[in-house]
């Protein structure tokens, strides 16, 4: 893998978690479909701003985390916002990286205590990409649940195919 296969491969699965965050109804942030789960407008700002942050962590060798998350939206405008710029500190993260920081070590701790250690190139395929798929998945879940139509994500969905 390479910085720039890595970048093409987000922008395409960008397009798509953008056409997922465009349909979370606004009046609908608070709903959750269990106690024990997120709300919709937490997860949904958290797809929309946790690739800007993960994409962060192995700028350097080492992440300290304090805890925390992302603002509780408002609307799903302000989703999308953050999304859209999220996806230029992506890149500007990876470029950081480059091709040579790929296979460096990345370690994280929190209060000073080693949570995981890791090459780069193994923290940006888990947690940036495989985190974004998880979390894309279980928004698809919660518009179907809502009645939302789904968009395709990789082929088409039950509301909308061409070959219906």
């Amino acid at each position: 893998m390479t910085i720039e296969e890595l970048v093409q491969e987000f922008e395409a699965e960008a397009k798509t978690t953008r056409r997922v965050l465009e349909r979370v109804p606004s009046d609908k942030l608070a709903w959750t479909p269990h106690a024990k789960s997120m709300s919709l407008g937490k997860l949904a700002m958290h797809l929309a701003t946790a690739p800007a942050a993960i994409s962060g962590w192995p700028v350097a060798d080492h992440f300290e985390f304090a805890g925390g998350g992302p603002p509780v939206p408002t609307s799903t405008d302000q989703i999308l916002a953050a999304h859209d710029s999220g996806i230029a500190r992506v890149k500007e993260n990876l470029a950081k990286i480059g091709d040579a920081g790929l296979a460096s070590n990345w370690t994280a701790s929190m209060g000073g205590k080693p949570l995981m250690s890791m090459r780069k190139a193994a923290v940006l395929r888990a947690l940036l990409m495989n985190h974004t798929y998880h979390h894309r998945g279980q928004l698809s879940v919660y518009l179907r649940l809502l009645d939302v139509p789904v968009p395709p994500i990789y082929g088409p969905s039950a509301d909308e195919s061409p070959f219906k």
